[in-house]
């Protein structure tokens, strides 16, 4: 499952795939309807791979939840995220049977289902183990980019000669 690239933006229904960087943050595609969008630097974005829920023991990684529900589910598609509360609870307690029931909120699990859902619908879901060096060395080079891109816009620029 490459999910290195897959956004989402606080605000914005659905999930985006980041596409290229420019001068004043970035083009993000949508996943639900393929239009891009231009995103600022101050706009609230998470990347899928850096998300991670309560467990009592520690915090699991999004990804590792989304390939459990990938084996689950055989790579179809999930359960509805519109689905009462109740059934969403006893699902997601099937694939993450510790999860922290104080701190994961019945909203966490509805997002999760449909990220899911909208990940699987695009060929995106995967029961592979994914490989951990290539998740680091792209979010090095998203990292790199940004601090890049900050850097050059704090520069004052040279008046011109007259």
């Amino acid at each position: 499952m490459n999910v290195e690239k897959i956004l989402a933006i606080s605000g914005k229904p659905g999930l985006f795939e980041l596409k290229i960087q420019t001068r004043s943050g970035f083009v993000a595609e949508s996943l639900l309807d393929g239009k891009k969008i231009t995103v600022g630097m101050k706009s609230n974005v998470s990347l899928l791979s850096e998300i991670s829920m309560y467990t009592h023991s520690e915090e699991k990684p999004l990804v590792e939840i989304l390939r459990a529900i990938a084996v689950k589910e055989n790579e179809g598609p999930a359960i509805s995220h519109k689905e009462d509360n109740a059934k969403l609870i006893e699902y997601f307690s099937q694939i993450v049977p510790d999860y922290d029931e104080d701190r994961v909120y019945a909203s966490d699990i509805k997002k999760v289902l449909n990220w899911y859902n909208m990940l699987q619908a695009k060929g995106m879901v995967s029961k592979e183990e994914p490989k951990v060096e290539n998740a680091e060395s792209v979010k090095e080079q998203v990292v790199e980019e940004v601090k890049a891109k900050n850097e050059t816009a704090e520069k004052p620029k040279a008046k011109a000669k007259k």
